[in-house]
């Protein structure tokens, strides 16, 4: 088991996930923690928040001093990924090619253990560029040989978001009308951040070896639903209008084109409708984690003044 004082080791800790963990953990009495990322700037913010912890700037798909980092460590939380993006080669070059590295210097340095952070999308029924390279990214690990667990999240949101809901939340504050896909009713299973963060700390504590959890928000509710709380919770009085998926498909797709990165993509509206229905594991039981009832997580995530307004770069 690690105990509190041990190295740990985050990869691609500037992200939505390393930031609120880095959070979770210190509370919890971690201090010794690495964070590894390429995002100068998102690695800054980190920097910021918490100057205890080592920083180290980063590209872990290609080689470098990084992979020294991992000497010494006890566990290491592997959180990198390619979420959006319009072509394939930087899901590959990020969730397939970096994950290689990051195993052979976890190998080369005998790290005991590895927690992978994977996505339910990997039961998704939809089919896109990130769905195909996180199922490639997560079977690379489980063929390792490495003692690991593999945790499984569905859509997330929390504090210093820069896409999802964090990006709907923004924009809903700054236009008087929202659009919404259809009739918006897409049922969601949205997992608060810290709720997961904390199911993440209890495996680095356990250390179980070789079991996968699927980790689903406890709310079902539809889109619409989603934006209707946070449009409450923030008491904002933006109009919400209804347009066709087919016309919001197309305005996605025109935006994307003089967007280098688009908050919103067409894939993504596809996978929003695709008809998911995530079962996952009982947080209670198997962590011990009671989840966040879903209106005091919308409120905490954007309206708490720690962290809601800190937003990282996408």
């Amino acid at each position: 088991m690690a105990q509190k004082t041990d190295k740990i080791v985050l990869t691609g800790a500037a992200g939505l996930v390393g930031q609120n963990l880095i959070v979770e953990l210190k509370q919890q009495g971690y201090a010794n923690l690495v964070a590894i990322d390429k995002h100068a700037y998102n690695l800054e913010i980190l920097r910021k928040l918490h100057p205890d912890v080592e920083t180290i700037l980063a590209d872990l798909a290609e080689p470098g001093s990084w992979e020294e980092a991992f000497a010494g460590a006890k566990v290491v939380v592997q959180l990198h990924a390619q979420i959006t993006g319009k072509t394939r080669d930087l899901f590959d070059r990020n969730n397939i090619d970096a994950t290689n590295l990051v195993l052979a210097a976890f190998k080369r340095h005998n790290v005991p253990y590895l927690v992978h952070i994977s996505s339910s999308v990997v039961n998704s029924v939809a089919t896109d560029d990130y769905t195909e390279t996180k199922k490639l990214q997560e079977a690379l690990v489980v063929e390792s040989g490495v003692r690991h667990c593999v945790l499984r999240p569905t859509l997330m949101f929390g504090w210093f978001d820069p896409k999802h809901l964090g990006w709907l939340s923004r924009f809903m504050a700054k236009t008087p009308v929202f659009p919404i896909p259809g009739d918006g009713k897409f049922m969601r299973q949205p997992l608060y951040e810290r709720d997961f963060c904390r199911c993440i700390a209890k495996c680095i504590e356990r250390e179980p070896n070789g079991d996968v959890y699927d980790i689903v928000g406890d709310t079902r509710v539809d889109y619409v639903d989603i934006i209707r709380t946070i449009k409450r919770v923030k008491k904002l009085h933006t109009l919400i209008v209804h347009i066709p998926i087919g016309f919001f498909a197309f305005l996605l797709r025109t935006y994307a084109l003089f967007s280098k990165k688009p908050p919103f993509t067409a894939d993504q509206l596809k996978a929003l409708s695709a008809g998911d229905d995530f079962k996952g594991v009982d947080t209670r039981a198997e962590f011990g984690v009671v989840q966040t009832p879903f209106v005091d997580a919308i409120r905490e995530s954007y309206c708490d003044p720690r962290y809601s307004s800190i937003v990282l770069k996408r």
